[in-house]
């Protein structure tokens, strides 16, 4: 099996674990090749009787007999050879699973160095030390391996024989040669073995370390009397090394003998020798029969042949001389020469640049802090810090986290908070909230100063309760949060280390593949070694070396760092109210971590010395390639350091509206909205910030990050308001940029500020807050069209003056060598974005371009989402995925780039940008423009459904950890997100754009297809089920409808959207059959037919059933399209034969089946099931249109109001853009089907005859509260008021008789037609209108909201009418304006009241009875000028100055108190709800107002303070 890169990632390895893998691998393979060649002059030592009994050779390896005592004896025969032969057994079985394959390649390893007593080196299971060594230079030692393994386990008395041997003759040989040597238990030796490695570690088990320290008392047998003593000191202790390793909790230990022959004590001697050896007969030890001369020969210890001991003796004084020259070369004093550490650390954290990147983030782990070292890490308060994992438990009381906190605002953890919050389910944005913003600080180890049970604990018990949850938290870091090559891990050595420590490291060297984005810093050698030594499990000492800074004091460090930093340490101001600046300092500014502060000397701190001539271009074509603009392009601009930015008109007139509201030249709000909507691309964001660069000195200025609430946002923006300001009456305005928001996210905030300012109770003559709402658009003029007075529009189209700025500022770019196809953004933007210009420069671009290779199909992917998905952007993680490129482990590779992989087409296209909320590194071409043209052009004849099939397979992209969420998210977005005007977008569509121009381009079927390859892939996702429904049934599909209808509703089987699909597929299949019906259509496909439109009913009914328990939405779908499949039914029965139409034109057999108990003989049996359904046809309609009719009472439809001015095309869009019109026209279609003329003689005042004159009111146009108000918008004044005549002339009994309906619609007449005619004949007195509303507040039973709604109208003050203040008439007031507040709460449900704002049917006029009752559309035909200018007029609240209104309306006194507005009634006070809370000027002041009448209670528009002290405070009447 070759061990390649295909294999190894099959079985599941990372990129940069087989890199290192690989690549050690052809190291040792040299190593081994070398090795190999010195075997052949290389023999074991005779006497190895591990080599018999060698645990760790395989079963089938042979044993080779080579004892020299026991040469004659055969193994096994006594019975202590059969116990060695069992325990060896035993050893193989117990050791089988550690072999090692020799093809295995495994980690060179140093040996402890030569006498050293560190108790922290250790050695690391199966790595390898270098081949057994002969004689050197006699000072370095010459090493013997022994594995020992057998002979570990065996007992006293067999140990010390067995070690006492081998370190006595060892001993001999080196001291006889005079060499320093190292003989090494538990270090694999054999090297016939081929189950294991030669030199490889494995370790002993060491029972009792005393066991091998008295084995050197043999010495005393061993060596002659004359030197015993010189032996003693030549033969060093016992030093035992602990064998560490990942997979294994047993403790081993290699024990190493150090031999040192100092030429003072071994002068003109000679060292024979006796050796012990272990009688299994008699169970004792013996020694040899005769002394021996040992030498070292090679890598063996040998005897000193007899035939050539006396040249041996003969060559003792030149071997004393050479061992005394040795001594004496090494006693010299050797300077080390110290390294540049200075260097090495710049390298280590900017790959050598003279200034630090301050774009990277670091992650600290650290330990106890001492408080001298506190005055030396100032250089921590300047990094980008995004995490500190500290094993200090006194760092908050004495610490790091003391200091660290008086600088930075943080946030503490324990190491299973940080590491549970991930399983929170919560969306990124919000899942990782403020993370970026503020430095976590976990407390990995405790905190001695905490209340809770978080208590500091010793190693064992850390491993045991507390290592999991570091493993989770850094797995959360590496895989979810930081993406690799945006950080650096910074391990911080300030105090003895201890184990987790060390595990820390291990797991991020696991989860970042290596330690190219790993530092060290230590200051003390001694730390960092027992580090080392520990992490060298992982890791080897050498790579840690290379990314260590070992021995440099922590005041250098502090001092080098801070020198690299690419600002000073320098003080932000802001400006204030006096005209001066106050500080503001990080911690204060990173309290305020929603908003991005632009303060009045931002970026003075940058130290301009370091930025070269390349990094200031480099960040000035940033720019011009599409990046948003960052301060530093003003800044440098400013300095004349690069070019300046050009400024075009659209900033001009933004600075003029700015300078219009600054001034208060329009009404004066707390909270202002400056509004620029912008074409993609053509600078709307520049232009924004650079009307904030512009006002950074005068105001206080700053960028709204729109990942954290409005609620948050509102908080921040106050303090930041405040901050430093003594009156906070006197505060400099907040301009606060927002962009591409959310409508509703802008209006929460919105009236969030307004909410926060009106507590305050002061009132300024400038506005508090001013919102300049950025927000990209694909017809921004019109938007500005709708809202001219706060609103700028920026397009591609240039003006005259700004051709020749961008043809000049293009000319000085190319006079510096760029090229065009590097700022193409620019070059576009230069030629106003021509679709022609941007097709020939893309082809050009894409010319020879191979369209097979991976960075292609890339850019074909990332074209696919940027055209179709606003927004949108792929991570760079996933195209370092796609693309295959590993992960890289060397140090050099720091400054590795992404786009040096990509062709030079890809290069110029793809823009790497920073995402703003997730800190996220993505890729997305340069402008949507350029995307649509790649789609196009590199698609040749492969329709765009096929490469969405395609990218759908790409399980690289799918399965990318990193960023997956956002990709995800635009993907579903690619398929299931539809334009909307509201949004900017040019139409509404039915479906995504993709979608819709595959249906378009390609066909149905191929939509089909590749929605349901999403829905398979993204989970089966409800939705996609949803969207391959409404896509079936818009295209006649209707069985495969229904089925997925069924699907998202088994998923979702209580969402009130999704059962409205499952309606609408059987509606528009009813549709489908009745609009192909004929006359010979069967009974049985009426029967289906009429089936098909019951279904749909239900199924809306339980759409709205399921929209009543939906507290965030007001969803009321279902009964619209209950009404329009009932209305579409009606129509459908009346072309039945049996219910043909009378020769009078009416439905008579119709309406008597529907609403009577009578049957057609005809199709009594075969209609059978349908019977009792159908009969409670008129009552379903019924319901759903006063539902209808009462929603639309309380809120506000003209959102679209535009389209009112338009034809409509078709009923939906009649429903979405005038649903008042909608019901008027469906409420005449039901009551059509409910009259009969003959009937009502028939029935003769009957039920059914109330019921058929109730049906004759619908069809005149009347029957529900919204139809009558309608009228009022008749331009034709008179037809209405005919036709409200007609109506009441319905009502022939009286009043008091009507059910309450028909009596809050009686009621509703007389003052609907007071409005149109009040000289009417059939108008009733007001005095007559409250008599017949008794009945609302004198009965118990409860009443609709519109008759509470009538009481405030009929009972409020009238001047003719309550000449004496009457506390009852104050009684019937109160209870139905608190009615009134608690119908519109339980309206309301927990939808903000941003998306249903509030309609004012009526206000209050000059004049008495029904006279003083004006209705809003009045007020709307005397103000003057287009549908937008009126709506501006109402929005901005001009239209009170218009004369004509003025005139007709009734200002009323009142009075404010604490914020509050109320009105006196008959006698008692009422609170008022202004239309406008930030208008309620503070404190307690007279006002007036114009009084209106609405579903939610009264409400006050245009609140003046009353100047005149003596003003009456009486209500007028």
């Amino acid at each position: 099996m070759a061990l390649d890169e295909t294999f190894l990632r099959g079985i599941g390895m990372k990129g940069g674990q087989i890199h290192i893998l690989i690549r050690k691998r052809n190291e040792l393979q040299q190593l081994q090749q070398s090795a190999q060649q010195a075997k052949p002059s290389r023999s074991k030592t005779p006497d190895r009787t591990d080599a018999q009994t060698d645990p760790a050779r395989p079963r089938n390896a042979p044993a080779q007999e080579t004892s020299s005592s026991d040469s004659s004896r055969p193994v096994g025969k006594t019975a202590r050879g059969n116990t060695a032969s069992a325990a060896g057994k035993r050893q193989r079985k117990s050791n089988n699973s550690q072999l090692k394959s020799t093809d295995e390649v495994l980690e060179l390893s140093n040996c402890r160095p030569f006498r050293s007593q560190d108790t922290d080196f250790k050695y690391v299971k199966d790595k390898v030390l270098v081949p057994e060594s002969g004689v050197n230079d006699l000072i370095t030692p010459c090493h013997e391996y022994k594995s020992f393994a057998i002979a570990a386990d065996l007992n006293r008395n067999q140990l010390q024989s067995k070690f006492a041997c081998e370190v006595i003759r060892f001993a001999s040989a080196c001291m006889n040669i005079r060499t320093n040597g190292t003989i090494h238990f538990g270090i694999m030796d054999s090297v016939e073995d081929k189950g294991w490695k030669h030199g490889q570690i494995i370790g002993i088990r060491v029972k009792e370390r005393e066991y091998y320290v008295d084995a050197l008392d043999y010495i005393e047998k061993c060596f002659s009397e004359n030197v015993r003593e010189i032996a003693r000191k030549c033969i060093h202790p016992p030093v035992f090394i602990e064998v560490i390793s990942k997979d294994s909790q047993e403790q081993r230990f290699v024990v190493e003998v150090d031999i040192e022959p100092i030429s003072t004590l071994v002068k003109n001697k000679l060292f024979q020798v006796y050796l012990p050896k272990y009688n299994e007969g008699s169970q004792k030890v013996t020694l040899t029969k005769d002394p021996t001369f040992y030498q070292r020969r090679g890598a063996k210890s040998e005897p000193v042949m007899q035939k050539d001991l006396d040249t041996f003796i003969q060559d003792l004084q030149v071997r004393d001389a050479q061992r005394e020259k040795a001594d004496l070369s090494s006693a010299e004093v050797h300077t080390e020469i110290p390294q540049n550490l200075g260097r090495k650390l710049s390298i280590l954290l900017n790959d050598g640049k003279n200034y630090m990147d301050d774009s990277l983030r670091y992650i600290l782990v650290t330990n106890r802090c001492e408080k001298d070292n506190l005055n030396n890490i100032n250089f921590l308060m300047q990094l980008n810090i995004f995490c500190v994992f500290d094993f200090d438990e006194d760092s908050n009381v004495s610490g790091l986290y003391s200091k660290y906190k008086e600088h930075h605002a943080t946030r503490s953890y324990f190491l299973q908070d940080f590491s549970s919050e991930s399983k929170t389910g919560n969306p990124y944005s919000q899942k990782h909230l403020c993370l970026f913003d503020q430095t976590s600080w976990i407390f990995c180890n405790g905190r001695s100063d905490f209340l809770g049970d978080e208590k500091p604990c010793d190693e064992n018990t850390w491993i045991k309760m507390k290592k999991k949850y570091l493993k989770k938290a850094i797995t959360r870091i590496c895989d979810e949060i930081l993406p690799k090559g945006s950080f650096i891990v910074l391990f911080l050595l300030l105090s003895p280390v201890q184990k987790p420590l060390v595990d820390t490291f291990q797991e991020f060297y696991t989860e970042m593949n290596g330690t190219e984005y790993i530092v060290c810093i230590a200051e003390s050698r001694e730390n960092y070694w027992k580090w080392a030594n520990l992490a060298q499990a992982s890791c080897s000492i050498e790579t840690l070396e290379q990314c260590s800074i070992v021995g440099m004091k922590l005041s250098h460090v502090d001092a080098t760092i801070q020198k690299m930093l690419p600002s000073t340490a320098q003080p932000r101001h802001l400006p204030v109210s006096t005209r001066g600046v106050c500080t503001l300092p990080l911690l204060e500014e990173e309290k305020l971590y929603s908003l991005e502060i632009l303060c009045a000397d931002q970026c003075d701190d940058i130290k301009i010395d370091l930025l070269t001539e390349k990094v200031i271009q480099e960040i000035e074509q940033n720019f011009y390639r599409g990046r948003k603009i960052i301060w530093e392009n003003f800044w440098l601009a400013d300095k004349k350091h690069c070019g300046e930015i050009i400024e075009r008109e659209a900033c001009k007139d933004a600075s003029r509206l700015l300078d219009d509201i600054l001034r208060g030249s329009r009404l004066n709000y707390s909270v202002a909205k400056l509004k620029i909507f912008h074409h993609p691309g053509s600078g709307g964001s520049t232009i924004a910030r650079q009307v904030l660069w512009k006002r950074r000195k005068d105001l206080r200025c700053a960028v709204i990050k729109t990942s954290y609430p409005p609620s948050t946002v509102c908080e921040h923006a106050l303090a930041f308001r405040d901050y430093e300001e003594k009156e906070i009456s006197h505060c400099l305005p907040v301009l606060l940029l927002i962009e591409d928001y959310d409508e509703d996210y802008l209006e929460e905030l919105k009236n969030d500020l307004m909410d926060a300012v009106a507590t305050r109770k002061i009132n300024s003559p400038r506005p508090y807050f001013i919102l300049m709402c950025c927000r990209r658009s694909n017809d921004p003029e019109r938007l500005c069209k709708a809202s001219p007075l706060d609103t700028v529009a920026v397009t591609h189209k240039l003006a005259d003056s700004e051709k020749s700025l961008f043809r000049a500022k293009l000319e000085k770019m190319k006079q510096k060598d760029v090229k065009p196809e590097f700022i193409l953004t620019f070059v576009l933007m230069c030629e106003e974005f021509n679709e022609t210009y941007v097709r020939d420069f893309v082809g050009h671009i894409l010319q020879d371009i191979d369209r097979s290779s991976r960075d292609t199909c890339l850019m074909r992917y990332v074209a696919l989402l940027n055209f179709y998905v606003p927004n949108s952007y792929v991570s760079l993680s996933h195209c370092e995925a796609f693309l295959g490129l590993g992960v890289y482990t060397e140090r050099q590779s720091r400054a590795y780039d992404f786009k040096s992989h990509l062709s030079e087409q890809a290069r110029m296209i793809f823009i790497e940008l920073r995402e703003s909320t997730t800190y996220i590194s993505s890729v997305r071409i340069i402008h949507c423009l350029v995307a649509k043209e790649i789609l196009y052009q590199l698609s040749g004849n492969e329709p765009q459904s096929q490469l969405a099939m395609t990218l759908l397979q790409e399980k690289t992209l799918f399965n990318n950890r990193f960023g997956r969420d956002e990709f995800i998210k635009f993907i579903r977005d690619l398929f299931i997100r539809r334009d909307k005007r509201s949004r900017g977008d040019n139409t509404d569509t039915l479906f995504s754009p993709f979608i819709e121009h595959v249906c378009k381009a390609e066909d149905c079927e191929k939509a089909i297809a590749v929605l349901k390859a999403a829905y398979e892939l993204l989970g089966k996702d409800p939705f996609f089920a949803q969207q391959l429904a409404r896509l079936h049934y818009n295209n006649e599909k209707f069985e495969d409808a229904k089925y997925w209808a069924e699907v998202a509703k088994l998923h979702l089987p209580n969402d009130s959207y999704i059962l409205d699909t499952e309606g609408q597929v059987y509606r528009k299949w009813f549709s489908f059959y009745v609009d192909k019906m004929t006359q010979d259509d069967t009974p049985e496909s009426i029967i289906r037919n009429i089936e098909i439109a019951l279904k749909a009913m239900k199924c809306f009914r339980a759409a709205q059933q399921a929209a009543k328990a939906e507290h965030d939405s007001m969803n009321n779908a279902g009964y619209f399209g209950e009404v329009e499949v009932g209305c579409r039914l009606l129509r459908f029965l009346s072309t039945v034969h049996v219910f043909r139409r009378s020769p009078e034109g009416e439905y008579s057999e119709l309406v008597k089946y529907l609403i009577t108990d009578y049957i057609p003989k005809d199709i009594e049996k075969t209609w059978g099931r349908l019977h009792s359904r159908l009969k409670g046809l008129r009552h379903n309609l019924y319901h759903a249109l006063e539902w209808i009719s009462e929603d639309l009472s309380y809120f506000q439809t003209d959102k679209h109001h535009e389209k009112e001015e338009e034809d409509e095309n078709s009923e939906k869009e009649e429903q979405i853009y005038n649903p008042r019109k909608w019901l008027r026209r469906q409420s005449e279609v039901y009551a059509r089907f409910f009259i009969s003329a003959s009937l009502i003689e028939e029935t003769n005042r009957g039920p059914e005859s109330q019921l058929i004159r109730r049906m004759n009111i619908y069809k005149s146009g009347g029957g529900s509260f919204t139809n009558i108000l309608s009228f009022l918008t008749d331009k034709k004044e008179n037809r209405s008021a005919e036709k409200l005549e007609k109506i009441l002339s319905f009502y022939t009994e009286s009043p008091l008789r009507l059910e309450d309906n028909d009596l809050v619609n009686y009621i509703l007449c007389h003052i609907t037609l007071a409005c149109l005619a009040p000289g009417s004949a059939k108008l009733v007195p007001m005095t007559t209108l409250r008599e017949f509303s008794t009945r609302f507040f004198k009965g118990k039973r409860p009443f609709p909201a519109s008759a509470h709604f009538l009481l405030t109208l009929l009972y409020w003050p009238d001047e003719a009418l309550d000449k004496e203040p009457n506390p009852d008439k104050d009684e019937i007031l109160d209870t139905a304006l608190q009615t009134l507040k608690r119908l519109y709460d339980i309206k309301m449900k927990d939808v903000p009241t941003r998306k249903k704002r509030i309609y004012t049917h009526f206000f209050l006029g000059k004049g008495y009875g029904l006279g003083k009752i004006v209705h809003k559309t009045k007020i709307d035909k005397l103000i003057p000028g287009s549908l937008d200018e009126r709506r501006m007029k109402w929005l901005h609240g001009t239209v009170w100055n218009i004369a004509k209104i003025s005139n007709i309306l009734k200002s009323v006194s009142g009075w404010t108190r604490d914020r509050s507005l109320f009105i006196r009634g008959h006698m008692k006070e009422f609170p008022i709800l202004p239309l406008h809370l930030d208008s309620v000027p503070p404190g307690n002041e007279n006002v007036t107002f114009y009084l209106g009448f609405s579903f939610k209670g009264l409400v006050a528009f245009n609140i003046k303070v009353v100047n005149n002290p003596t003003a009456s405070r009486t209500q007028g009447i």
